[in-house]
């Protein structure tokens, strides 16, 4: 009897332990998925103030002004996983249009002003790169403790399902071409 009652509960502490890894293991991926938001949180707050300064300078420029208010009216808020490449790919396109526009205005690249506001967009994407290599990280140890024995077993009771990691398009793993950005 006491054999029996020592193995069961030598499985209950596993079954805690397991269980306990898992939790932390999806908090750890809500958690990272929560800084992604935080950054384009950031980003989305900084596009305005990049258009304000430079829209003395660019009132030809109107569509592609336009073009980041659209963006930064995006979805913010409502970020997913399965939604961030399509934003991300109008996003990259803009802001490349947007860069190539900014060397027509030489007094607006030398402005303090500008050059502090590109500097602070650079940091904040450098930082969401970050946050996204964190969230994959995350997302793979989820996703093999799912798959591992002998935790898929808790994890199925737990009706816990796989998460997708941030992936690059097709497009964004081609090379660009820079005499491109410049015709």
């Amino acid at each position: 009897m006491i054999i029996t009652l020592s193995v069961i509960g030598f499985l209950i502490l596993v079954y805690i332990f397991i269980y306990n890894g898992l939790v932390s293991k999806k908090n750890q991926v809500e958690y990272a998925e929560g800084s992604i938001n935080t950054m384009f949180k950031q980003r989305y707050d900084l596009i305005p103030n990049l258009v304000a300064t430079v829209k003395q300078y660019m009132q030809h420029e109107r569509g592609l002004l336009e073009k980041l208010t659209e963006l930064r009216s995006g979805n913010v808020g409502q970020w997913n996983v399965n939604s961030i490449n399509e934003w991300e790919k109008k996003y990259e396109s803009t802001m490349k249009m947007f860069q190539v526009t900014v060397e027509n205005y030489p007094d607006l690249k030398a402005g303090q002003q500008f050059l502090q506001l590109q500097a602070s967009l650079n940091e904040c994407e450098a930082q969401l790169a970050a946050s996204r290599r964190t969230y994959n990280a995350a997302v793979m140890e989820y996703n093999n403790a799912l798959e591992m024995f002998p935790s898929n077993f808790v994890a199925s009771m737990m009706r816990y399902q796989r998460k997708t990691m941030i992936e690059a398009s097709q497009q964004e793993r081609q090379t660009p071409n820079v005499g491109n950005l410049f015709a």
